[in-house]
């Protein structure tokens, strides 16, 4: 269990996020209080649990603090709402359906002798509020980061924080992952979990290690993007802060960062902002797509686990596991398909004696998809992929020189971390964060153009639902 000192740190927290936002702008201070506190804060159990409402946790509380100072200090900044319909259709649908969820699940689910409640107007009401503040990150991103110059940051802030956590991993893969036990008083997963080709992959203060993993993923992708983009990073330090965090990733024994770095870092380093926003646009319209195929049997997984087993046979029984967990999530989930089966556990399948849970939800669209239905789906994932879609409209209608050059690369971090909510459930405050950031500089592109006019022979069609 937690021990006082996590408790102190989320009680604290807000208090340095509050200071944070007074000593710097509120483009940094958003980005390094959401950031620093996603890295060092303790995970859950670690949480608030305050009566008829979700717990707090590392992953709302400092979203909810910049929220509360920003409103006290500036006041209402335009539209909370995206500016897009299919935005703003987008957004209230992913906060309201849970209403639907509840009124649709108002019966107990038993499995045998074992019985799971009902939903009720508190749960409803529950489930709302946590929506809220799961997108409260990308609320604030898209109002506050909006521009280059924070874009810019926000990829230093991934350097930069990288090269500092790289030294608490490399503490873990020597001594095995002990920190948050060591400073918190437990261990936030399973420890076996941890253990990778005789050596140990590190964990630190995050959920598991393939979090650890794709963060420093990120962080090399950053690096070698500010390099590559702004002049004043394009030196020898540059390259080997993007060279030594590779390095960590290697070390960090995560199969899947590793392969997307090994398909990411050629892109950013020379393929055209453009073409890099259609890759990121075809990325995260197959993790959208996914679902589809796997409920329709398109995807070739026998092929995949024999290409997987050539590699490394562990884990393709790693991957044969989750294979076959989602497909019986997938069928449980199409008995309810429209609006999910809600909380308490009820999209799982329970043993009917011990009440134990027979099934393992890693990605992050399986359990969207069984708690609440395709609706709730589309609406998460659709609210991640839209920016792509705006970024690419402007830049298509846009002189590339008048785009912000760091668009391409977070639009490729942001698709790829939509396509690992495949597999795992990687969807974090930095998620939403970078989604808000690209979809409100999206918006200021477009908020320019339309005062300068169509370009001649453009219609808007299709694109003005978006």
């Amino acid at each position: 269990m937690p021990n006082p000192l996590a408790y102190l740190m989320l009680a604290v927290w807000p208090v340095v996020t509050i200071a944070l936002f007074r000593r710097l702008p509120v483009d940094r201070a958003l980005i390094l209080s959401l950031m620093l506190g996603y890295l060092f804060l303790p995970e859950p159990p670690a949480a608030f649990d305050l009566p008829l409402a979700p717990p707090l946790v590392k992953h709302n509380i400092p979203a909810l603090t910049a929220f509360a100072f920003v409103l006290w200090k500036y006041g209402p900044q335009g539209l909370i709402l995206p500016q897009s319909p299919m935005g703003k259709l987008l957004l209230i649908t992913f906060v309201l359906s849970p209403v639907m969820t509840a009124m649709t699940n108002t019966d107990p689910v038993f499995f045998g002798q074992i019985g799971l409640p009902g939903l009720g107007i508190k749960d409803a009401l529950a489930l709302v509020v946590q929506q809220f503040l799961l997108v409260l990150p990308f609320l604030l991103a898209r109002q506050y980061l909006a521009d280059g110059g924070a874009q810019r940051y926000f990829l230093l802030a991934l350097m930069v924080c990288g090269l500092i956590y790289s030294v608490p991993m490399l503490i873990e893969m020597r001594l095995s992952p002990q920190l948050n036990r060591w400073i918190y008083g437990y261990y936030q997963h399973l420890f076996g979990q941890s253990i990778r080709a005789n050596g140990y992959r590190p964990v630190v203060f995050l959920y598991h290690g393939l979090w650890v993993a794709f963060f420093i993923f990120t962080s090399a992708v950053a690096a070698l993007a500010l390099w590559r983009l702004d002049a004043r990073m394009h030196s020898f330090r540059t390259v080997a802060a993007a060279l030594y965090l590779t390095l960590i990733l290697v070390l960090s024994k995560s199969l899947g960062a590793l392969i997307f770095a090994v398909g990411a870092i050629p892109m950013v380093v020379f393929f055209s902002r453009q073409m890099q926003i259609k890759v990121a646009i075809l990325i995260g319209l197959l993790a959208i797509g996914y679902p589809v195929m796997k409920g329709t049997h398109l995807v070739p997984e026998e092929r995949i686990l024999a290409a997987v087993s050539q590699f490394d046979e562990e884990r393709s029984y790693s991957l044969e596991f989750r294979f076959d967990n989602e497909n019986v999530l997938l069928d449980r989930a199409y008995q309810k398909p429209v609006f999910g089966w809600g909380s308490w556990g009820r999209n799982q399948i329970l043993d009917p004696v011990s009440g134990a849970s027979l099934t393992v939800t890693d990605g992050r669209w399986i359990i969207v998809i069984g708690v609440y239905g395709w609706v709730g789906f589309l609406a998460e994932f659709g609210l991640l992929v839209l920016p792509l879609l705006l970024l690419w409209r402007e830049a298509m209608a846009t002189r590339e020189d008048a785009i912000s050059p760091f668009i391409a690369p977070l639009s490729l971090l942001l698709a790829i971390n939509i396509f690992d909510m495949l597999p795992n459930a990687t969807l974090t405050p930095l998620t939403w964060l970078l989604a808000g950031a690209l979809t409100g500089y999206a918006e200021t592109l477009r908020s320019a153009r339309m005062r300068q006019g169509p370009a001649p022979g453009r219609t808007p069609g299709w694109q003005s639902i978006m």
